[in-house]
């Protein structure tokens, strides 16, 4: 995308999450996601919007499956006459998805959820998930890398990891080649992928594209890839990089929504006809001076 000019450079390069290391980290056939999630949104035609994407490790189901257990027990009569979907079969799918990235021991991989740990708001997720799919929930600190295999640490020795299902950063994930500063990652860890002697969902450095940078091409890729239109499109967003779409956006202030390009975690966007006066100039005075740091979008 980048050889052919589909995408500017900046979508990659400009990203202060990219690292180099996330190359080649991916083994032949290539498969990136394995869990992926969208936010919509309904516009006032009732066409369905999606907003933004979640690729790194997407939040909620531990959450759906709780109400889910919750509410049928409180309303199984309407539940039944509803005929409301299940959500075993999903899970049922996940934990064969995940089962199928094992090198080893496919038939019986020892499988764990990678937590941030109980400073997370979602570790109660973490611990649901886990209780519920039978698996191991640990944090940086319970893995070590040994012999080029991850390992997990307990009483009665290190055991063979096959698959980390992880809901960590991607920057975080290995201090050796990633951001030196993290404390919760397993040192080794990128060499070990890189010999698939452990596979990871979803694959270091797919957070990438939940930046809201991609939403204004992403119609162009789908094109290019695919040769067709998006099914479901995305909300109409303009990145202040290029100069017709920055001109666009300074014109059209007050009926837009303000976002960082590169999405390093949820922040609630900017909406500048709420803004003072002196707020305004400061935020036309920062898209000016760092204009491919900035996305605008429209309101639905």
């Amino acid at each position: 995308l980048l050889r052919e000019r589909v995408l500017p450079p900046d979508v990659l390069f400009g990203n202060p999450r990219y690292y180099p290391a996330y190359q080649s980290l991916v083994p032949n056939p290539k498969r990136h996601l394995h869990m992926y999630a969208v936010d919509l949104a309904r516009s006032s035609t009732g066409q369905w919007i999606v907003t933004s994407e979640r690729s790194r490790s997407p939040f909620g189901l531990g959450y759906t499956l709780e109400n889910r257990l919750i509410t049928s027990r409180m309303l199984p009569v309407a539940f039944r006459q509803c005929q409301v979907r299940r959500l075993a079969p999903f899970f049922m799918t996940f934990r064969e998805t995940l089962r199928e990235l094992a090198q080893r021991y496919r038939e019986n991989p020892r499988i764990v959820i990678w937590t941030k740990g109980p400073q997370s708001r979602a570790y109660f997720e973490d611990a649901f998930l886990a209780r519920y799919l039978g698996y191991t929930l640990v944090e940086g600190g319970d893995l070590a890398v040994r012999d080029n295999r991850v390992t997990l640490k307990t009483l009665g020795g290190l055991l063979p990891v096959e698959v980390l299902y992880r809901r960590v950063e991607d920057h975080t994930a290995d201090p050796v080649e990633l951001a030196s500063d993290s404390s919760g990652g397993v040192s080794g860890l990128l060499e070990v992928i890189r010999s698939g002697r452990v596979a990871i969902a979803n694959s270091l450095g797919s957070a990438i594209v939940e930046s809201p940078l991609m939403l204004a091409f992403l119609s162009s890729i789908c094109r290019s890839l695919l040769g067709q239109e998006l099914l479901m499109p995305s909300v109409a967003t303009w990145w202040c990089g290029a100069d017709e779409s920055r001109r666009f956006v300074l014109a059209n202030l007050d009926n837009l929504l303000i976002r960082p390009a590169y999405r390093v975690a949820d922040e609630s966007p900017i909406q500048p006809e709420y803004l003072s006066k002196l707020e305004r100039q400061r935020l036309v005075e920062q898209i000016n001076a760092a204009p491919a740091s900035f996305v605008a979008q429209e309101r639905v």
